[in-house]
């Protein structure tokens, strides 16, 4: 197992994983209205509650260059 600092993995996808929660949104409750830069710092300060600062990965997931 590794370990990944999650929270820190989630800021550098920042761009990406906004837009896709930005899109489950929508595709989950569609007309909804919301202000994507809150629902990702919500989502961010979400993440740092529930998930430990460095959380165990298997091997699998994980490849080095």
């Amino acid at each position: 197992m590794v370990r990944v600092k999650i929270e820190e993995i989630v800021d550098h996808l920042r761009t990406e994983m906004s837009k896709a929660l930005k899109q489950a949104v929508e595709n989950t409750i569609p007309d909804v209205e919301f202000d994507e830069r809150e629902l990702f710092r919500n989502f961010r300060r979400s993440v740092g509650r529930k998930c430990s600062t460095w959380e165990n990965v298997p091997d699998q997931y994980v490849e080095s260059d």
